[in-house]
């Protein structure tokens, strides 16, 4: 089955940065809608970016500013660049593929962002 590998999560002290990466041998995320979701214990899971096929972008107003979604095709990855981040954005945060027309879909295993002082 497809992979999805995420890296880059750990321990920040608020209004610090980080950045995540997901990366994938087995489809080519330039021909995919990719999105970047967190989900906070007992919570529901949130989309809080989306890259799509042809370079657009979109935020969740509450990242909208601080965080910034990109791709490189040649390294077939996506990033997830968070800056300012606040303790309450304390979560899990994953990476998903999803194939234009409703087809399938891809999760990564998620990366584990902790905000704390």
């Amino acid at each position: 089955q497809v992979q999805l590998v995420e890296s880059g999560g750990g321990l920040v002290q608020p209004g610090e940065s980080l950045s995540l990466s997901c990366t994938s041998s087995e489809i080519t995320f330039s021909q995919y809608i990719m999105r970047w979701y967190r989900q906070a214990p007992g919570m529901e899971r949130d989309v809080v970016a989306m890259l799509t096929a042809s370079g657009g972008t979109h935020y969740a107003d509450s990242v909208k500013g601080r965080f910034t979604i990109s791709g490189d095709n040649a390294k077939n990855a996506m990033y997830l660049k968070m800056n300012s981040l606040q303790p309450e954005e304390t979560a899990e945060y994953y990476c998903d593929a999803d194939e234009v027309g409703g087809g399938d879909g891809y999760w990564g295993q998620g990366s584990q962002v902790t905000v704390s002082t």
